[in-house]
């Protein structure tokens, strides 16, 4: 017996053939790559924002989970607010030097 839980499916139109197979084209999760692997970018954007400058880190690979948790550990760290979002990590302020330092620390070795 097929998965019938009709919460996933909400505003999709449904075949009345027994036989059909609903496909999603949500894209699966990546593995998170080991902090040696990771190739993480640091930089500053004032662009777009205000006048406000904000450090940017890009790059990495893996779990959205784990995104978030580097996210949140590096705005503690630095003391500051910031998110997630569109795959990178934005804090609030210039905190280059020190995103790099702290991401060398952490591990991540091949930060720039």
């Amino acid at each position: 017996m097929k998965d019938n839980d009709w919460k996933k499916h909400l505003g999709i139109v449904f075949s009345t053939s027994p036989d059909y197979d609903y496909q999603t084209n949500l894209k699966e999760e990546v593995e998170t790559l080991g902090l040696e692997s990771q190739r993480l970018r640091v930089r500053i954007e004032k662009n777009g924002r205000g006048g406000k400058t904000v450090t940017i880190v890009s790059g990495f690979i893996g779990t959205l989970e784990d995104l978030q948790s580097l996210g949140k550990s590096l705005k503690n760290k630095c003391g500051v607010g910031g998110s997630v979002k569109d795959g990178e990590i934005l804090i609030q302020g210039d905190f280059k030097l020190r995103i790099v330092d702290l991401l060398r620390v952490m591990g991540y070795t091949q930060t720039k």
